[in-house]
């Protein structure tokens, strides 16, 4: 008689999307604290050193380096993980959808829409005392959000979380 093994289910990878403030640093702790691996590319900058944003170009896209090969190594080891990054673009966004994975995996992109008052009052009350708590202004913050790409269905597998309003 021969033995069937179930199939191995595959590696979620979640990426959190939204511009600064909007709640992402909270959710990928609360999802650590269920099991989930958190990668997040503001403990790396801060780990470099990196206190101001916004990064410049070349140091950020070598933290993304950085942070893909870090993903990479975690699914490979078959944990779920939880990218926490603005993810601002599209480009971005599918970057990270078509890393050559290891195994198997499921990417599904979470968007938190925050409305933009809530942001500038968390961004307001930051005090960089630490990586998910940069001090950003008010004129960084209005450019963020005016170079951010809302993610939409096409792009792939979408989950959209209205955050807190306060």
């Amino acid at each position: 008689m021969s033995s069937v093994s179930p199939a191995t289910p595959p590696v979620r990878v979640v990426l959190l999307c939204g511009p600064a403030g909007s709640g992402k640093s909270y959710l990928a702790r609360a999802m650590a604290r269920e099991g989930w691996v958190r990668l997040s590319i503001d403990e790396l900058a801060w780990e470099q050193g990196l206190r101001h944003h916004p990064l410049p170009d070349e140091r950020l896209a070598r933290l993304n380096e950085e942070l893909q090969d870090r993903l990479l190594a975690t699914v490979a080891r078959g944990d779920d993980v939880v990218v926490d990054a603005s993810f601002w673009s599209r480009r971005r966004r599918e970057d990270y959808r078509s890393l050559p994975y290891p195994r198997a995996v499921e990417v599904e992109v979470w968007y938190l829409r925050t409305p933009e008052p809530v942001l500038r009052t968390r961004i307001a009350a930051r005090t960089n005392s630490g990586p998910d708590d940069v001090a950003l202004t008010q004129d960084v913050l209005t450019g963020f959000l005016a170079g951010f790409e809302v993610p939409t269905p096409d792009e792939g597998r979408l989950r959209v979380i209205d955050a807190d309003e306060g």
